[in-house]
């Protein structure tokens, strides 16, 4: 399927190689409000160098993949849909939970697809961990933690003000990959409370941002319990106020016979450990018997197309993206009103990969 992309900042890279893993798709044309970043990009990759009106315009191209800012994810959706094409998005799918139903009711009516970024739950380590949960291996998931600690962008970052707007902070940033995971391993979210916070209104740039300073609008520390709809319950903390910690594991998942410890969500591998009550005496290391362990971005968009081509769902759906979104929004609502609060949407659990692909396979 041919694919027109739409924003050429430092992330296309990773797309447009990637995408020669996969022989569905074939980028074509690209375009960007900076001119000269698209110009850029269809010289380095041999693609034409359009303007969005020309590329939506553009009959050939069947998807678009919108890897704008986030403030424009939704206006960029929108239009391409309205063009006729199918699309696919970075994360997040929305700024608030109206905007992507909007896209999903929007694609509806035209009968075209919507999907998302992230798809690093398709990544080996991720797809390892979800085979290891279905198989039985630590029983039925009860709790777990899921940690995202840093100090946030101002000390190496050249543009970090948007971090600290809205449509920012650490769970807008980063939730989505720690939420997309828990939902692949675990199924839908069926409700949240939430406690969140800021150290500061103001944040002082250092190194690269020495001298700067960034207005705060949204909480950078962020405390939430997710109640799953299996039951499992897991403690989530996204936070920009945390200098120096002492090695929280990004994801652990505790059972009624063992425990597991996910990879790092935002990479598509890492180390896999497990204990397993009677069997071992400490952590053991599972093997990975999955392909695609690189960082594979593009693999998401290329199921969209294999779906499309085949008439099957595919795994990066809007319908995922648009419930993650729904879950981090009621995240911040339930710290707002100092209540639990029901989430709305749902998802079907999302078919796994199977074991035994080859380098461009996906079913």
């Amino acid at each position: 399927m041919k694919v027109g992309l739409i924003g050429c900042g430092n992330i296309s890279d990773a797309y447009l190689k990637n995408a020669k893993v996969f022989p569905n798709l074939q980028f074509v044309a690209c375009a960007d409000i900076r001119e000269d970043a698209a110009r850029e990009k269809a010289e380095k990759y041999g693609l034409r160098h359009l303007s969005v009106a020309d590329l939506l315009a553009d009959p050939g191209i069947e998807i678009v993949l919108n890897l704008t800012t986030p403030q424009s994810h939704t206006e960029v959706d929108r239009m391409a849909l309205e063009a006729g094409k199918h699309i696919y998005s970075e994360k997040p799918f929305g700024l608030d939970a109206e905007a992507g139903k909007e896209i999903l009711k929007l694609a509806e009516k035209k009968n075209l697809r919507t999907g998302c970024a992230p798809d690093t739950f398709l990544g080996g380590g991720h797809q390892t961990c979800r085979k290891l949960i279905d198989d039985g291996l630590i029983g039925r998931v009860v709790a777990g933690t899921a940690f995202m600690l840093c100090h946030g962008h101002e000390s190496w970052h050249p543009a970090p003000a948007f971090y600290y707007l809205k449509g920012g902070g650490p769970l807008f940033d980063m939730g989505p990959y720690y939420i997309t995971a828990l939902v692949n391993l675990l199924g839908p979210v069926k409700k949240v409370v939430a406690v969140n916070t800021r150290s500061t209104d103001c944040r002082k740039g250092i190194r690269v941002n020495a001298g700067k300073t960034f207005p705060v609008e949204v909480d950078t520390h962020i405390a939430a319990v997710l109640e799953f709809v299996s039951g499992a319950v897991i403690t989530l903390i996204t936070s920009f106020d945390v200098w120096k910690h002492s090695g929280y594991s990004n994801i652990e998942l505790y059972g009624t016979e063992g425990s597991l410890h996910v990879p790092d969500p935002n990479t598509f591998n890492g180390e896999i450990r497990f204990f397993k009550a009677g069997l071992t005496s400490n952590w053991a290391t599972a093997e990975n018997p999955f392909i695609y362990n690189d960082n594979m971005r593009s693999i998401g968009l290329a199921d969209m197309a294999k779906g499309i081509e085949e008439n099957r769902p595919h795994r990066c759906s809007g319908t995922l993206a648009y419930h993650v979104l729904d879950v981090m929004c009621s995240i911040i609502r339930a710290g707002k009103e100092d209540r639990a609060v029901a989430i709305e949407s749902t998802c079907g659990r999302i078919a796994p990969l199977p074991i035994g692909l080859k380098n461009g396979e996906l079913d």
